[in-house]
């Protein structure tokens, strides 16, 4: 945060509420919706804030970097595989996190929206089966703002006056009680998916309290565009 917060300070003004649904002790995954490659910086300011150290699941790539390597590990983030063998050990040490009392930050779209609105896609399993495996509270959170700091997929970002307004809305945990079974135990593919839905549909909910607009009534789906590109390209 040494690194981090005083650029932010200096370049946005925090609008942050709900901040008493984040749990001051134990594990919980912290979930957001995703809009801008500055987004794990401004979770990580509000996460902070509130007196807990963010871990998040993060791309492999970012790990490539020797130095960037040594930081990431010493601030505890977990390294992701995606596509390959190696997923799998991402989600045990996120579990493992969890049951050592950490938060753990996921998106659960899985990368910056594709939504034309910038609203929030269908969500990826990853944070309803780290929450099924452990029984820890989801955090949901719904954030706006971000993407005028630096838009999504832009590599510049917009640093002159005015300071941008991030607004984060943290609601009360997402209530996955009738799903969870026996912590610990495998999970079928239904809850899993249910709990996704259910994740997602909160997180929605929060991003149109802030933006007082209404999402669509269906959520984009990153799967269905590559569908369409494949018999495009045939």
């Amino acid at each position: 945060m040494a690194i981090v917060k005083p650029p932010l300070l200096a370049t946005t003004r925090p609008d942050w509420r709900g901040g008493e649904h984040i749990p001051a002790s134990g594990g919980f995954v912290l979930v957001l919706n995703h809009i801008s490659h500055v987004d794990p910086f401004t979770a990580a300011h509000l996460v902070h804030g509130h007196g807990r150290l963010p871990r998040y699941l993060a791309k492999a790539d970012l790990f490539k970097h020797p130095l960037l390597r040594r930081f990431l590990h010493a601030l505890g983030q977990i390294p992701v595989h995606r596509a390959s063998s190696t997923a799998a050990g991402a989600y045990a040490a996120a579990v493992a996190a969890v049951r050592r009392g950490e938060c753990v930050v996921v998106y659960p779209e899985g990368t910056i929206t594709r939504d034309p609105g910038l609203w929030p896609m269908r969500g990826k399993s990853g944070a309803a089966r780290i929450a099924l495996a452990t029984g820890c509270p989801v955090v949901p959170v719904g954030q706006w703002g971000a993407q005028h700091l630096l838009a999504p997929y832009a590599k510049r970002p917009h640093l002159l006056p005015p300071r941008k307004r991030i607004s984060m809305l943290v609601g009360e945990p997402v209530d996955l009680s009738d799903l969870v079974t026996d912590p610990g135990a495998p999970t079928s593919p239904a809850a899993v998916s249910a709990a996704t839905d259910r994740i997602m549909a909160r997180i929605t909910g929060l991003v149109e309290q802030i933006r007082g607009e209404q999402a669509p009534a269906e959520r984009f789906d990153m799967r269905r565009m590559h569908d369409h590109d494949r018999k495009d390209s045939a």
